[in-house]
């Protein structure tokens, strides 16, 4: 579609999704310079649709941007009181005493959030200062200029025909350009995956490692509700099948954020995520405080858990990469927001001093810099090993080994006796035969305390027009039956957490459908698939999941 004339809209920066990194970076423009002119583009119907993480937030990132947060009302009502760490049996559960562990594993001074809350509220503090902010607005090009910059966006194409032609009632869309743009679209962005490929920005960095992170969100009985208590669990019900864990954060209004991860560079093709948080929510410890309650809600993201050997270069020309678009997610204290909210500072302080200077369309080398040198590198650098430590050698050596590395870190400054390790395969690599490994049998939903997947994702709200192109894409339509299926038991059917891809049979043969419009924009599939078969692109704006207060 690179021959379709459109109209143009000029700014000095554009800003690719509303995020905690994006929505801090066009503040931070603004307070900057309250005449520079500042665009962000959100696809989610209204910002904080998309928005989904745990979420206990480390104000850090706020307090710097907006040190009177409190007094401008911000969301950040339930400090965090008490921290639990188990370590679950199939019956039992072993606390895990918080003394021997990091300082940095306090969560003291935290608050359970609702980050799409935190977010709605960012975006009016940037209205506010003039910032122009469009949800709804999904951007599906990178505008190129004649030296191979990133020069701009194309934004806001809707009605195409399902084979991604124009139709009588298309929208052909619009081409925002800036002098520098942001591309902050959370984890596995389309647009951000072009630029890094292009580019070849991650050449010289680890593969980056994801976990899928599933949350639910519960109103259970008062009675069993204590506001600002944080837990954390490992162990059960994943075993050895995977590395991963869960979180239980209790917030006001005796609702609870249950939530489950698993890291997708587990082995066993037969291993299902989503089957493993629903079986998780059966263990005692949990039963127990969802037993009489309700589940209100539902969603799931990829999250980024490569760290600091991960983090792809951040800049090219006329581009920057910001928040989990670069993967700054500090694993072991499960906590990637306020380090987003910082990169939107160094990004946004240095456009505007290379707007400041009469640049455009060069590297910002000062926000990358920043990042490393400054106090995300550093707050990333001392808990690199614990990623590959767990992937390696599991779940107990990664508690001994990972919390003693941290610790020498802590009084070192940075020194690690283990250097820094790598982290080898990619994750869709690390997926093995189905021959290699057995069967997993789960047990069937309940329908109180677990739920299919159908069920659950109409609780994410997650909808998109039939008639336009599928936003997942297949390279080779055939390879799912032709390859997978004999290979894998084609895993597609399992690692999506909403019941995207099926193996149906039609007149005796194999088929495999994929119901796009269940999508909850979570991107596990472009990462997990075996064969990188699957790519998402972002579907036409205000499309996928309506998150209320995740």
């Amino acid at each position: 579609m690179a021959d379709i004339e459109r109209e143009t809209m000029e700014y000095d920066v554009v800003i690719v999704g509303a995020g905690p990194a994006g929505l801090s970076a066009a503040i931070r423009l603004k307070q900057l310079n309250a005449d520079l002119e500042v665009v962000v583009l959100e696809k989610g119907s209204e910002v904080g649709a998309h928005i989904l993480s745990g979420a206990v937030l480390d104000p850090s990132g706020l307090d710097k941007l907006i040190p009177d947060w409190k007094e401008k009302g911000a969301p950040l009502n339930v400090p965090v009181k008490e921290d639990n760490f188990y370590a679950l049996g199939a019956a039992g559960q072993m606390r895990i005493p918080n003394f021997p562990m990091p300082p940095l594993m306090n969560n003291h001074g935290n608050y359970i959030v609702s980050m799409g809350n935190v977010c709605r509220w960012m975006a009016e503090q940037a209205e506010a200062l003039g910032v122009e902010i469009f949800p709804g607005m999904a951007c599906s090009e990178l505008v190129y200029g004649d030296n191979g910059e990133v020069k701009g966006v194309v934004a806001g194409v809707f009605g195409l025909e399902a084979d991604g032609s124009l139709g009588p009632n298309s929208e052909p869309g619009m081409e925002l350009h800036g002098k520098y743009v942001f591309l902050s679209e959370g984890v596995r962005g389309s647009l951000s995956k072009e630029v890094i490929e292009k580019y070849g920005l991650s050449d010289d960095s680890e593969p980056q490692k994801y976990g899928l992170g599933m949350k639910e969100i519960w109103e259970i009985d008062p009675a069993k509700h204590k506001e600002g208590t944080v837990t954390h669990t490992m162990g059960w019900p994943l075993g050895s099948n995977a590395g991963g864990g869960s979180f239980i954060y209790h917030l006001e209004n005796n609702q609870v954020y249950v939530g489950f991860v698993v890291h997708l560079n587990y082995k066993n093709p037969h291993l299902f995520p989503y089957m493993e948080f629903q079986r998780f929510k059966h263990h005692p410890m949990v039963a127990d405080l969802l037993k009489g309650g309700k589940r209100v809600a539902y969603g799931a993201r990829a999250i980024s858990e490569g760290g600091y050997q991960s983090m792809p270069k951040m800049v090219a020309s006329g581009v920057a990469l910001l928040g989990c678009s670069v993967g700054m997610v500090n694993v072991p204290r499960i906590k990637g927001n306020h380090n987003a909210m910082l990169s939107g500072i160094a990004a946004a302080e240095a456009a505007y001093a290379a707007i400041q200077e009469g640049r455009s369309g060069d590297e910002l080398h000062d926000y990358e810099t920043e990042v490393r040198k400054g106090p995300i590198g550093k707050d990333l650098k001392k808990v690199r090993n614990v990623k590959p430590l767990w992937s390696k050698f599991g779940m107990v050596a990664s508690l001994a080994i990972g919390g003693f590395d941290m610790w020498v870190q802590t009084i070192t400054k940075g020194f690690s006796p283990l250097g820094t390790l790598k982290h080898g395969k990619n994750d869709a690599q690390a997926t093995e035969p189905a021959s290699a490994h057995k069967p997993i049998d789960y047990p069937k939903p309940d329908g109180t305390l677990s739920f299919d997947r159908l069920t659950n994702v109409s609780f994410a709200m997650t909808n998109h027009e039939e008639s336009q192109p599928c936003h997942l894409q297949l390279a080779d339509p055939m390879l799912p039956i032709s390859d997978n299926l004999p290979m894998y038991d084609e895993p597609a059917q399992r690692y999506c957490p909403a019941g995207v891809y099926e193996v149906l049979e039609k007149d005796g043969k194999k088929e495999f459908v994929v119901n796009f419009q269940n999508c909850v924009h979570c991107k596990t599939c472009d990462i997990k698939d075996p064969a990188q078969n699957i790519t998402w692109v972002t579907p036409q704006g205000g499309d996928g999941p309506n998150y209320p207060n995740m």
